[in-house]
């Protein structure tokens, strides 16, 4: 039986989260190809969200700005995005500035400036695409969120529940670091997103939740099977089954650039056949993920059964 891990871990569900994470899927709508949404959202929210938000997003990228955005939202006792917005509202720049240097952070040269663009950010977001949002989705994340209490409870924090969970996250633990908050997530699906502050972890994962036909392999699981149809990957499996291996010890093995195999290994990640095992936000090594296999045969046969 798995060790009780040294650091508390929660599962956490709000809309404001999944807002977050709309947010996110957009700003990096350049690589679409590499999320599970359909390639035609980015022009539904184009068609949505006034030009004044979509040159200010236009703008924006996924860089230490945003993961003090990340803490801020973490941070919000709202529940909503029209929440996050008051709260924020209200919040002095020097409540905000002591907000991100007890979690370790380096507040920008102005908050003030910060503020008012999350502000506006958030309020044209919230009134243009997230009041026309799929509840039944966020119903489907909140019961996502339901069953993984429900196991945190039955079996505790261990390591299998986080990896399970996460399809692959491996987190050391370290000194400083007291829990770990694990978020589902559906529109950036199938990437995980981590996020390390001086006391806690939040990790904002692929929740496996989609609307595919009843009858069709579910997105995760025929993920696995492109994932394995590629030679490179497969020799990067059989390396990672003799242990954990460091991405350039894989370069190395490969004998193709670094940006060949980080796309195999991103692959495979994404797929959930690798353990990734990240100290802080550092990401030291990989491994296989033999269960991941085990699951595949089993839900191919199903399907094929069927």
């Amino acid at each position: 039986m798995d060790a009780i891990l040294p650091y508390g871990v929660e599962i956490r569900f709000t809309p404001l989260y999944e807002c977050l994470n709309s947010l996110h899927a957009y700003i990096c709508r350049p690589s679409y190809k590499k999320l599970d949404m359909d390639p035609a959202w980015v022009k539904q929210v184009e068609e949505r969200i006034p030009d004044t938000l979509r040159e200010r997003l236009g703008q924006m990228s996924i860089d230490t700005e945003w993961r003090l955005v990340v803490l801020l939202v973490c941070c919000c006792p709202a529940d909503t995005p029209q929440g996050f917005v008051d709260w924020l509202d209200k919040m002095s720049v020097q409540q905000l500035e002591q907000l991100l240097v007890d979690q370790g952070q380096q507040p920008p040269a102005s908050v003030a400036r910060l503020r008012s663009r999350l502000l506006t950010v958030f309020d044209q977001w919230n009134a243009s695409y997230w009041a026309t949002i799929d509840q039944h989705m966020l119903q489907r994340l909140d019961e996502e969120a339901a069953q993984r209490r429900q196991q945190l409870q039955q079996y505790g924090a261990t390591a299998s529940f986080v990896d399970i969970t996460t399809a692959g996250i491996v987190l050391e633990p370290q000194p400083e670091l007291k829990r770990l908050v694990l978020v589902p997530h559906y529109h950036f699906q199938p990437l995980n997103v981590l996020y390390a502050y001086r006391e806690f972890t939040i990790c904002h994962y692929a929740s496996r939740v989609h609307f595919s036909d009843e009858g069709d392999l579910p997105p995760y699981e025929y993920r696995m099977l492109r994932s394995l149809s590629e030679q490179s990957r497969l020799k990067i499996l059989r390396y990672l089954h003799k242990g954990p291996r460091s991405f350039i010890e894989i370069v190395r093995h490969l004998g193709l650039s670094k940006g060949i195999t980080h796309d195999h290994v991103t692959k495979l990640r994404s797929a959930g056949l690798l353990h990734a095992h990240i100290k802080g936000e550092t990401l030291v090594s990989y491994s296989l993920r033999q269960q991941a296999l085990d699951e595949l045969r089993a839900g191919l046969l199903q399907f094929i059964e069927s």
